[in-house]
């Protein structure tokens, strides 16, 4: 189970000021570009359920790494995450050739994959591709916290979060929030994950506290 602080930014103003402060705790900087996949009789998403290949870099052709995940039953509350997932590194190689071709799903070698294929019944060739997006993580150390600053471009818009995955949540979000306060910088908690905005083809609209 992966439990995560979600937390909203309205604009890039608010962004840029977060990223400014925050910036002596910089760790690393991670160019994502996201693509999803479900079964083509959405044997997946019926049940709550989403494939998705994280390649790193710009594009999956001049990436450096690919992660499959497969995200189940997510609930999203006051701010905090809570979402069933399973993931493992996936060869480049074959990740590319997914993103080229997604019936080759069923044939590729993959614990993760394989999973998909035996609990969700989806056959060879019977996938779809949903598209995806890009997001610009930038992973900060901070007050023994792995802070994550999101910039999520959609085809629709930019979203703007700051994350942070850990086992104590409300004490995790109530460090961010007195950080956000304290600075004047506007928030509000994120009600949609980044996949189901990117279903709904808009940005929620914007709320602040």
């Amino acid at each position: 189970m992966e439990v995560e602080v979600k937390l909203r930014l309205p604009d890039s103003k608010s962004h840029q000021s977060l990223f400014s402060l925050l910036s002596p705790f910089l760790l690393e900087t991670h160019h994502q570009y996201n693509i999803f996949f479900d079964g083509a009789a959405s044997e997946l998403s019926s049940r709550r359920a989403v494939l998705r290949l994280r390649f790193y870099g710009d594009d999956p052709s001049t990436s450096t790494r690919c992660v499959v995940s497969l995200k189940a039953k997510a609930v999203l509350v006051d701010g905090v995450s809570r979402v069933e997932e399973d993931e493992e590194e996936l060869d480049l190689g074959a990740g590319r050739a997914i993103w080229a071709d997604s019936s080759i799903i069923g044939s590729t070698e993959s614990r993760v994959l394989r999973r998909v294929r035996e609990e969700f019944r989806v056959k060879d060739g019977g996938y779809v591709c949903l598209g995806g997006f890009k997001n610009v993580r930038r992973v900060y150390e901070w007050k023994g916290l792995k802070l994550e600053l999101d910039e999520t471009m959609f085809d629709f818009g930019i979203l703007y979060e700051i994350e942070c995955e850990n086992c104590d949540p409300e004490k995790a979000k109530g460090l961010i929030e007195g950080l956000l306060k304290e600075n004047g910088i506007a928030y509000s908690y994120s009600e949609m994950s980044k996949f189901a905005i990117f279903r709904t083809g808009k940005l929620p609209l914007t709320k602040t506290g």
